[in-house]
């Protein structure tokens, strides 16, 4: 999956696409914890489709990291 992609879709769509795959990689989780998972490379590749949707989802927002939260406090 293409992070360029992801823009195209609209909000609700790539809430619908972070569920479907939060669902994939729990059914991927469980089948590796039973022995039956065939291809063990999905789960970090889903893992990370997974973040690329909630970036996009993030910068369609407009949410942007507080300055405070990033800078080191004294």
């Amino acid at each position: 999956m293409k992070a360029r992609d992801l823009q195209d879709l609209s909000l609700d769509e790539l809430k619908a696409k972070e569920k479907d795959l939060r669902e994939e990689l729990f059914n991927l989780k469980f089948q590796h914890a039973t022995g039956q998972l065939e291809n063990s490379a999905r789960i970090p590749q889903v893992r990370k489709d997974i973040a690329r949707v909630k970036t996009t989802l993030r910068e369609k927002a407009g949410e942007e990291i507080p300055e405070s939260k990033t800078s080191n406090q004294k």
